[in-house]
């Protein structure tokens, strides 16, 4: 695999393109297309995790952002354009892949680490056929492109919005299944809440728990029903479809009014909308303090672009981290003063004064 590249990116910046690119006109090129792509042959489908495609994070993120690449390029939803296959259990992710691949879309993403055994296997059997891979690393094949993110870098300024937010000195982390990427989150986001404690001359303690899936509300709100009444006041959970769950069980608590607020932390897009309720008195509130974002959707429609444009970065790992806009924090309801303590913190990550752990194992207490 070609050396891994950084790939610069703002979220807000990439929106504003996409819109841009919408109102103007296109000049025609030598391939036959505009300036935009519009008539080139391409087509690109996502293959969904388990968890749905509206699970308000991970898979959504990245459907809305071939959405609006579709969208930028005057194409439609089917074989012809744009589309998803979703995934509704681990056993249909090879279905899925060859049902795209015999559809034939010339650009087959497989959305999350655990479908990158499967996207490899179809890239050996079909060299013609682009593949990418999100949130893992595909060695060695040029008809596959891989695309992580730091997202250890946003938990950490979760950790971070956490700690000093807790009114309780109990936090919590609710993960979906445990792998590298998970680790990430659970590792960024519990030396957060040990450096700002150390700062604060705090002692905060982090609830982990991990419901083994990443489609399973039930479970989801399970645990986080455990781990408020072990005394957490807010939950970070980087669990997916599964984090339903725990949005349900705080929307419970803070409308029953049965014990003081409690928070929810969303993940991967902005999920402030999951956290609206009533209050007991019947005042409109909202309990998600904050989200970490992770430019899922934004990954996808650059490459899908740079394979619209024949430049397909087949054999590359691209790396989206907090210094180019691949991740980010949502300002949600966190104090002015809590804002700004983030802002210093996410300057000195960039600046290289802050290397955040990816794994558990790294986190210093």
């Amino acid at each position: 695999m070609k050396k891994a590249k950084i790939f610069g990116f703002s979220l807000a910046v990439l929106g504003l393109t996409v819109v841009l690119a919408a109102c103007s006109g296109g000049k025609k090129d030598s391939t036959g297309g505009d300036s935009k792509g519009n008539g080139k042959d391409h087509s690109v489908v996502v293959i969904t995790d388990i968890g749905g495609v509206d699970d308000r994070s991970f898979n959504q993120s990245a459907w809305e952002g071939l959405q609006a690449w579709g969208k930028e390029h005057d194409l439609k939803k089917g074989a012809d354009g744009f589309d998803y296959i979703q995934s509704n259990d681990a056993s249909e992710y090879v279905t899925n892949i060859d049902t795209a691949i015999s559809n034939g879309f010339k650009t087959v993403f497989g959305i999350g680490y655990l479908l990158a055994d499967s996207i490899s296997t179809a890239a050996d059997a079909n060299p013609d056929t682009q593949f990418g891979i999100i949130d893992s690393v595909i060695e060695g094949k040029d008809n596959v492109v891989s695309a992580t993110f730091k997202d250890q870098e946003a938990s950490y300024l979760a950790g971070v919005a956490a700690a000093r937010t807790t009114k309780t000195n109990t936090v919590g982390f609710i993960g979906g299944e445990e792998g590298a990427v998970i680790d990430r989150f659970e590792a960024g986001f519990h030396q957060g809440v040990i450096d700002t404690a150390k700062e604060l001359k705090k002692d905060i303690k982090v609830e982990v728990e991990y419901a083994a899936s990443f489609g399973d509300p039930a479970k989801g709100k399970a645990l986080a029903a455990s781990m408020y009444q072990k005394g957490a006041d807010i939950i970070y959970h980087a669990a997916g479809g599964t984090g339903q769950g725990v949005f349900q069980e705080a929307k419970d608590l803070n409308e029953t009014g049965s014990k003081d607020k409690v928070w929810v932390i969303g993940v991967d897009s902005d999920q402030d909308k999951e956290g609206a309720y009533k209050t007991k008195d019947g005042k409109e509130d909202n309990f998600t303090l904050t989200s970490t974002l992770k430019g899922v959707g934004a990954a996808v429609q650059d490459i899908s672009n740079r394979a619209l444009e024949d430049k397909f970065p087949g054999g590359e790992h691209l790396v989206y981290g907090l210094k180019d806009g691949g991740v980010d924090l949502t300002k949600g309801y966190l104090t002015d003063d809590t804002e700004a303590a983030i802002k210093t913190v996410k300057e000195k990550i960039i600046a290289g004064e802050i290397t955040v752990p990816e794994s558990p194992k790294e986190v210093k207490e």
